[in-house]
């Protein structure tokens, strides 16, 4: 796998799927049920993609985030 995401890309996904973890453990999203997995699956992919630094949706438009790939 090829690195196609930049290192600000890479950063927001980390942030995004931090702030995601919180929404739904820190917010009543918990007692809603369905939403709290989508809440969690949506931060795991952000997060696997962030430390792997590939997207395989940028992959297949291919776009890339990255001036050094």
């Amino acid at each position: 796998m090829k690195t196609n995401m930049g290192k600000f890309d890479r950063a927001l996904r980390i942030v995004l799927a931090a702030i995601l973890v919180w929404v739904a453990f820190g917010t009543g999203l918990a007692a809603a049920g369905g939403l709290h997995w989508l809440a969690l699956a949506v931060a795991a992919v952000f997060a696997v993609t962030a430390v792997v630094g590939n997207c395989p949706l940028y992959s297949l438009v291919g776009l890339r985030t990255c001036r050094d790939c």
